[in-house]
């Protein structure tokens, strides 16, 4: 069963999922990670999540530099929605499996 959220209830909802995403920093109306993996993980991880992110039709930003992955999901503009939450979610899920 889906609920919808609008106005307060759903900031809080949001506000309250984002606490259980260990890791994940707030940035106005983004969120981000960085993670600490190797390219082979880099690379897997990024098919994980594009496959996620093509079901939920969302686009997160994704870059590497040396040792680092950052991944950022949001815009700057709009506020968060409930599906890039669960990008972030899946994410974590994702990154799990990788590191295993």
């Amino acid at each position: 069963m889906r609920v919808l959220f609008s106005g307060r209830a759903k900031r809080d909802y949001l506000n309250d999922a984002l606490t259980l995403l260990n890791g994940w920093v707030r940035e106005g109306e983004q969120i981000s990670r960085t993670l600490v993996i190797d390219d082979a993980q880099h690379a897997a991880l990024t098919e994980r999540v594009k496959v996620v992110a093509d079901a939920l039709r969302v686009r997160p930003e994704i870059s590497r530099r040396a040792d680092h992955t950052r991944i950022r999901v949001g815009h700057v503009s709009t506020p968060l929605s409930e599906g890039e939450v669960l990008l972030a979610a899946r994410i974590e899920d994702a990154y799990r499996a990788v590191i295993s």
